[in-house]
């Protein structure tokens, strides 16, 4: 892995509209935290939302800004992490391009998701390349910013096992450079007699014996010098890997947990499914929806009794409710002694208090859209600059750099 890229992260969502809850509990509270943690770029996909919804691009357009407010509003912090749109970055379309020149498709059609999505988008012409290309385009856009970690589910791990064959296969044909070898013991000379020495004693163990905590060793040496430039970092972990030099680093799965929090109907929350309470949708609305909720059918009557365990609402409990409102759910559901509503009326006082900082942040973006574009283009030229730096990189291992 870069040294470079130990600590930067990349993660991205498609502008379809508002987010809602599940957005939040599934991605946006991780978020919040990794932003504390590493160095964060999270961009608006909306190149990707072309590749399903390329016949009906207005709700793109409408959601880009809608999609930043509700990160800002939620406490993504501009600045500790970089936000930006996709398509504000013109780099990660030409790195998919010269990535798609040494990508086999048979690499692109295995990928699990592509014929899973197919199945179940029946009623969409999934017959284009920019459907089959996607997980390429994904791969550039991690790849682009020499991104280390990228959090996904698990459903996403093969994409990320994509990203990491990609840069395999790039740096094993462009990475090396002519005189390599020199070059790389001439950059551990920079590091002075002693680090040279002893990063030269521990390239022989691991290459001659396979010494892991060695390779690890070794690179945290690298990580800890001052002295020497990127290229150079680079230079000498591939040379003490036994490769060429890192051009674009492998990234890792940074997995998250799976989100809990259920549809209106006890399904999982989608938009596909119409069964979502919008991030900062109307306190109305919200308790309109929650009262509705349906319940365990078992309870016809008030009188009846029940089973939380076959309730939509109980799932809702286990997220907002503490161990006493569980206890008291149980006990009143099971024995008819509270209603439905009385059981639902916890949770609709808990999804108000979640929701109610978040509309008023999302009130003073609102109000004020020239801050958000301010921040929006900020994040774009902050992520240019490191994109063009690695097309830099990539032109000059191609022979594509002309001067």
């Amino acid at each position: 892995m870069s040294i470079a890229a130990n600590r930067r992260v990349l993660s991205g969502m498609r502008p379809t509209g508002q987010l809602h809850l599940g957005h939040y509990h599934g991605v946006l509270k991780n978020w919040i935290q990794l932003q504390h943690e590493y160095e964060c770029f999270f961009f608006v996909a909306d190149w990707h939302a072309l590749t399903t919804s390329y016949d009906d691009t207005a709700i793109i357009g409408e959601s880009v800004y809608d999609i930043v407010i509700d990160w800002l509003s939620v406490g993504i912090n501009p600045g500790e992490a970089t936000l930006f749109v996709q398509s504000r970055v013109p780099e990660h379309a030409e790195l998919h391009l010269l990535l798609s020149m040494i990508t086999p498709i048979s690499w692109l059609e295995r990928v699990p998701s592509y014929k899973d999505q197919q199945e179940k988008l029946r009623e969409r012409d999934l017959s284009t390349y920019g459907f089959l290309g996607y997980p390429l385009l994904q791969a550039a856009d991690i790849l682009i910013y020499k991104a280390g970690h990228v959090p996904v589910g698990e459903d996403q791990v093969a994409h990320i096992e994509l990203a990491r064959e990609v840069a395999r296969r790039f740096n094993h044909i462009y990475g090396r450079e002519p005189d390599f070898e020199q070059k790389a013991e001439a950059a551990a000379k920079k590091m002075g007699r002693k680090n040279a020495k002893l990063y030269f004693e521990i390239r022989r163990t691991y290459q001659e014996g396979g010494d892991l905590e060695g390779l690890e060793r070794g690179r945290a040496l690298l990580e800890a010098q001052q002295n020497i430039s990127l290229g150079d970092r680079e230079r000498l972990l591939g040379y003490l890997e036994g490769g060429g030099k890192v051009i674009l680093p492998e990234p890792q799965a940074l997995l998250t947990p799976e989100s809990k929090m259920p549809g209106l109907d006890g399904e999982k929350m989608s938009k596909s499914y119409q069964n979502t309470i919008a991030l900062r949708e109307a306190p109305e609305s919200v308790t309109q929806k929650l009262r509705t909720m349906p319940t365990d059918p078992a309870r016809v009557r008030r009188s009846d009794p029940g089973d939380p365990q076959k309730c939509p609402v109980w799932r809702f409990h286990e997220i907002y409710s503490d161990d006493g409102v569980r206890q008291w759910v149980r006990e009143g559901c099971t024995t008819a002694g509270i209603g439905c509503l009385d059981c639902k009326q916890p949770i609709i006082d808990a999804v108000l208090a979640e929701q109610q900082p978040i509309r008023e942040r999302s009130e003073e973006f609102l109000d004020d859209p020239d801050t958000v574009r301010a921040i929006i283009d900020e994040g774009c030229e902050a992520a240019r600059d490191v994109a063009r730096d690695t097309l830099d990189d990539v032109r000059q291992a191609m022979s594509l750099l002309y001067r």
